[in-house]
């Protein structure tokens, strides 16, 4: 049985000057395409919204488009949580509270249903990597617009050259891996 740091570093190749030159992208394709790989990882990731005995202390999963939807889906099902899809602006389809955010050129916005969240709601976030902290920082905005209390944030990849935990500093946050 491989450990957890083992199937992480299998799983996760760099794709050098991807999408441009300089940038060394971090594809989790081979990781999702490990069937007990990738059951490690969803397991691990929904620790977050367990208790120190094992119970599950959220009742929704929120996942961050794109690649967090492929992460917080089926960690939902792990805890016995529903789903909620944070999506870019103009993808979803009923009333939305909607939060900016800066990008190193421009801005962009996320989006999530109005009636995402009944108040109260405690709530996982999780998202494939944690940059700058920009998109993590607007989906937590988010959820607690809505009403709902954020437990934790899980992601599979941290960029600690980059200011995302400094820019969430305060929130409960949590890394399967840090390069």
């Amino acid at each position: 049985m491989r450990s957890l740091d083992e199937v992480l570093k299998a799983g996760i190749r760099d794709i050098p000057d991807y999408p441009q030159a300089g940038v060394v992208f971090k594809d989790i394709t081979p990781l999702l395409a490990d069937h007990d790989g990738f059951a490690d990882v969803v397991q691990a990731l929904a620790e977050p919204g367990k208790d120190e005995d094992g119970n599950v202390v959220v009742d929704k999963v929120v996942g961050i488009e794109a690649r967090g939807f492929i992460l917080a889906a089926p960690v939902a099902l792990a805890l016995g949580a529903g789903f909620v899809p944070v999506r870019k602006k103009g993808k979803l389809p009923a009333a939305t509270y909607e939060e900016s955010y800066a990008l190193e050129y421009g801005e962009a916005t996320i989006e999530v249903h109005q009636d995402a969240f009944a108040p109260g709601d405690r709530v996982l976030v999780i998202d494939d990597v944690l940059a700058t902290g920009g998109t993590v920082e607007a989906c937590l905005r988010l959820v607690r617009r809505c009403g709902a209390e954020v437990v934790g944030t899980a992601v599979l990849l941290e960029l600690s050259f980059l200011p995302g935990r400094e820019r969430l500093a305060g929130e409960q946050l949590s890394a399967l891996v840090t390069v």
